[in-house]
């Protein structure tokens, strides 16, 4: 439901002529960036009040936890679906990319599911991880549904977006590392955790590992998660309302952006685009808070674009892509992307995703549809489930304040509730 907020080296995401410039802006604005449950008890140390500015600006470096710089890991390259025949303008891509970071001793396993758009390295996974293995865990990472490595090498319908059906491809992926791990490591038991999307992704995950019971899930943790899949990304598309000329003039809005981070990293002392930087930012009011919003939903649509560029040329939907055009890895990509990073995701459940849920399951309505894409579809099985828990923010704007008041109500005193970290920023 919600957005990872980081950004990606993908080639599907970012077309060469725009790549440099994505690179800045996003690594500029985002690589920081039965009782009631129980709130963090004040004063709450996380300096950024603003809920925008806390989900730009991460944790200040002075604040964050002391881990290991280095972890013992694997790279693991899947193949959840056997070998398959990708098209050649994904020549890069053979194989679904995770990451083992493991103990030398016998330990639990978390499994980690990446935000919408994120990849199993992404900066949030990274630290994820690292904090896992310091607390004594094996960790194996897993790129979120969305992420077009995901889409193009693990996914059966190569359409995300259906939690269920996204949930089975997450097993079958997590089913495939074990095999490829489980002589090499001592597992004690088995767990789940997930931020974002991924947060809303391991409760059906988990529900699912009760049918089938392979791993029999001792803990399942859902950092930030949506209630609701599109009533989140409904909050997250209205970001752009408030940047002038609204969605329509993302493209103007990101250049002025860039050309006013530019000057000011060059008029300041500033060496890298890193924490310093990035808390100077804030510190200078350099953006206003619909501009703060309008970032936000700028990068999830960056991260959009990529998604249904990706499904597109994997079904040959011939939605942003002409039907049965082949394209190459010498092709550029750029008008596909332009046109994908202007579709809102609203355009896309309708455009796209609906009718091919509606050709899988006839009669399927849209309102069911939506139904079917959150808490609420699986909630007896959540309902006073002692193997969840849930840490959520006060004014984490994809939720409603219904929506945290359910999250309370479901998980009871298995809820940690923060006053404030806006979408992840706390994290």
């Amino acid at each position: 439901g919600a957005g990872t907020l980081g950004p990606t080296s993908t080639r599907t995401l970012q077309p060469d002529s725009t790549m440099k410039l994505l690179h800045l802006l996003l690594a500029t604005c985002l690589l920081l960036l039965p009782a009631s449950g129980r709130t963090a008890e004040e004063p709450y140390g996380y300096p950024v009040e603003g809920s925008y500015e806390a989900t730009i600006m991460g944790t200040p470096d002075a604040l964050r936890p002391e881990l290991p710089k280095s972890i013992p890991t694997k790279k693991l390259i899947l193949h959840p679906r056997g070998n398959l025949n990708t098209p050649g303008v994904f020549f890069y891509d053979q194989g679904l990319r995770c990451t083992l970071a493991y103990q030398e001793e016998r330990a639990p396993l978390v499994f980690l599911i990446a935000g919408t758009g994120a990849g199993h390295n992404a900066a949030k996974m990274v630290f994820l991880t690292r904090a896992l293995h310091n607390a004594g865990f094996h960790v194996v990472t897993l790129s979120s549904p969305t992420h077009p490595n995901f889409i193009i090498n693990a996914s059966l319908s190569h359409v995300p977006g259906d939690l269920a059906s996204d949930s089975v491809d997450l097993y079958r992926a997590m089913e495939t590392a074990w095999d490829e791990i489980k002589g090499d490591i001592e597992v004690s038991a088995f767990h789940l955790a997930g931020y974002s999307l991924g947060g809303t992704q391991a409760a059906f995950v988990a529900r699912l590992d009760e049918q089938r019971q392979v791993f029999r899930f001792n803990r399942v943790l859902m950092i930030n998660p949506a209630v609701n899949l599109y009533d989140s990304v409904q909050r997250i598309e209205a970001l752009l309302d408030g940047i002038p000329g609204g969605p329509r003039k993302v493209g103007t809005f990101f250049n002025r952006m860039l050309d006013r981070f530019v000057e000011f990293y060059q008029a300041g002392q500033f060496i890298e685009l890193d924490d310093e930087f990035l808390y100077a930012i804030y510190k200078a009011r350099l953006v206003s808070e619909n501009e703060a919003g309008g970032l936000i939903g700028l990068t999830f649509r960056v991260n959009s674009a990529g998604m249904i560029f990706a499904s597109d040329v994997m079904t040959n939907g011939g939605y942003i892509v002409p039907k049965n055009r082949v394209l190459l890895s010498t092709d550029s990509i750029d008008e596909y992307f332009q046109v994908g990073v202007r579709l809102s995701f609203l355009q896309y459940f309708d455009e796209y995703f609906l009718p091919v849920q509606q050709a899988l399951r006839p009669g399927l309505t849209r309102e069911r549809l939506i139904d079917s894409l959150g808490l609420q579809s699986i909630e007896p099985y959540l309902k006073d489930n002692p193997k969840f828990a849930a840490l959520i923010n006060e004014d984490d704007f994809i939720l409603s304040g219904a929506d945290r008041d359910y999250l309370r109500q479901l998980f009871g005193d298995r809820t940690r509730v923060y006053p404030r970290g806006g979408h992840l920023g706390n994290f």
